[in-house]
């Protein structure tokens, strides 16, 4: 069942569009005459990994992703208009952000998109889907993981921007969503060469939040998505080159109808298994193996409480000092990512909260875009929002050596070991093969899991009944695998290792927007955890998202501030 909107969205009749939405410009094309597409229709089911993140974010939002980035810039740049004219352009170019999730069956959801009457109509949509709020960075981030749902299966992606009641000056184009009586959507045709004041004015501070239900792409995707807006944002193209754009990228698309499958693939889709009876076993028996090699036996201790509350901690480290740990870094064969596995192994040891004979096992995601072999329809709907990740882990001993001088060794050592699992992972000829063996285990468990849950909320649940084991065993096959002892597969965390994010944001194509924070992470299920690490702006930052309500005592404080102490002590 959705949850309430934040805010209700901006909403006008059709009747009303019409007087109130206007490009009135030269260049400009006649909405009134342009061809309307408003009942063409796209869809198509969800594979088995969207399905893996759709059906667990039905009640709460779990998983609806969230992308902050902090920025500074002149008023103008963050007029309503400008920004809503880029939001438009953008979601026409990737229709899944513009699309709904209509349910079926369990195994039987699809994407359901609308194709934009008009340039127009694309503006309006975006505009409905756009806030303007007066929020800090913690307040923005707060209410959108622990308040009320932002999302829904009719809305699917959502934009918020705000300028901090702190700040300087207060925004003045408008200070909050407008009620639908007092909204109007006219464009301000107003360039900024007709303001000679508008760049001597002082920068102000923005807020960006991009929200984004995670079954329509991954953190990529985001990075991606935010590096264009800005580029349009901030860029040298005036306001009314944007409209331009606009209806130029309407008229590209939908002035002709297209012929080709407009949405994205599925990721299963995107690495298609071989047709051969053989391989398709031979894949069955390799994914059961690699994932009996998983041990775990490290986990942080939870309580049950009946709500969840997420906070995400956030450190960043100077520029000078970052590339210090760079250096570092490099000096040793690692990358940051690989070191950060062995941070997390390191300070749990020093904790030593849990079993040192059992394993330390943490996961990551693995980027799949390299691996996929379907090319997109046509350039014109190559859209990047789609699911690309896989998972690998990373196992490391869960002791130190007991001489303390022994144990910066011991970190660059896991460091390299940490380096070489995580290489093995993505260079593994089977990757494609493992990557559908784990969609469609996935999306089994997503489907059952599922239907448990609307069950018990609906009380309708019965138990099933505990499986009956053969009167005879005459007719038992012999095993296919090989007789191991059952052994634990918890894995202590995830770490989301997003690399050197400034290789994506393109800072010097959009001189007019500073961008100097980045916050990213999801709403999360309780007692859940995850670890982000990057380089953004020049510098590193670590930050730790958890259910505050979720863990026992104070391990997870003693973690972080053990974790915080190893880049200290090793990284510099």
């Amino acid at each position: 069942m959705d949850s309430a909107f934040l805010t209700p969205p901006l909403s006008a009749s059709g009747s009303d569009t019409e007087k109130q939405f206007s490009f009135d410009h030269p260049q400009s094309i006649d909405d009134s005459t342009a061809p309307r597409t408003s009942r063409l229709r796209y869809e198509r089911k969800m594979g088995d990994t969207e399905l893996s993140y759709f059906l667990p974010s039905r009640q709460s939002g779990v998983n609806d992703m969230y992308l902050h980035l902090g920025f500074k810039a002149h008023e103008r740049i963050a007029k309503r208009s400008r920004v809503c004219t880029v939001w438009a352009i953008l979601r026409l170019r990737h229709p899944l952000l513009c699309a709904r999730a209509d349910m079926h069956d369990y195994d039987d959801v699809r994407f359901v998109y609308g194709a934009p009457s008009s340039a127009g109509d694309a503006y309006i949509d975006a505009d409905a889907n756009l806030e303007y709020r007066m929020q800090n960075k913690d307040e923005l981030i707060d209410s959108y993981l622990n308040g009320a749902r932002t999302l829904s299966n009719t809305r699917l992606s959502y934009l918020i921007l705000s300028e901090p009641l702190n700040s300087p000056e207060l925004m003045p184009t408008p200070p909050h969503t407008p009620s639908p009586s007092s909204v109007s959507l006219v464009l301000d045709a107003t360039s900024e060469t007709e303001d000679p004041g508008a760049e001597t004015r002082g920068q102000r501070q923005y807020e960006l939040l991009i929200c984004a239900m995670h079954f329509l792409g991954d953190g990529m995707a985001l990075h991606q998505f935010a590096n264009d807006f800005f580029g349009l944002l901030g860029g040298e193209k005036s306001d009314d080159e944007l409209r331009d754009m606009l209806h130029e990228e309407w008229r590209a698309r939908w002035g002709d109808v297209p012929e080709e499958h407009i949405l994205p693939s599925a990721l299963e889709d995107n690495m298609p298994m071989s047709a051969s009876p053989f391989r398709r076993v031979a894949a069955k028996v390799d994914f059961q193996l690699s994932q009996q090699k998983l041990v775990g036996g490290q986990s942080f201790p939870r309580r049950k409480h009946p709500e969840r509350f997420t906070i995400v901690p956030t450190v960043s480290f100077p520029e000078d000092r970052t590339k210090a740990m760079l250096k570092k870094c490099k000096a040793h064969g690692v990358s940051i990512s690989a070191a950060l596995f062995a941070i997390c192994n390191v300070a749990w040891a020093r904790l030593g909260a849990g079993n040192r004979e059992m394993p330390t096992l943490m996961y990551s995601a693995l980027n799949l875009r390299p691996y996929f072999t379907k090319a997109p329809s046509s350039s014109l709907w190559s859209s990047y929002w789609y699911l690309a990740i896989g998972y690998f882990n990373v196992i490391l001993p869960s002791f130190l050596p007991s001489g303390a001088a022994s144990h910066e060794a011991t970190f660059w050592l896991r460091a390299r070991q940490a380096k070489e699992q995580s290489t093995r992972a993505a260079k593994n000829p089977l990757v494609a093969s493992r990557t559908q063996e784990m969609a469609k285990e996935r999306g089994k468990r997503a489907r059952a899991w599922g239907k448990e849950d609307d069950e018990r909320e609906n009380g309708t649940y019965v138990p099933p009944a505990p499986a009956v084991a053969p009167a005879s065993d005459v007719f038992a096959k012999e095993p296919v695998f090989p007789a191991r002892a059952k052994a634990s597969s918890a894995a202590l965390i995830g770490l989301s290792l997003l690399g050197n994010l400034d290789g994506i944001y393109k800072h010097a194509v959009f001189p007019a927007v500073k961008l100097h924070t980045l916050t990213t992470g999801s709403r999360q299920r309780n007692g859940a955890m995850l670890l982000f690490g990057y380089t953004f702006a020049g510098k590193l930052w670590i930050s730790l998202g958890y259910d505050s309500n979720g863990f026992a005592g104070d391990v997870v404080d003693r973690f972080w501030k053990e974790a915080l102490d190893c880049v200290d002590e090793y990284l510099g």
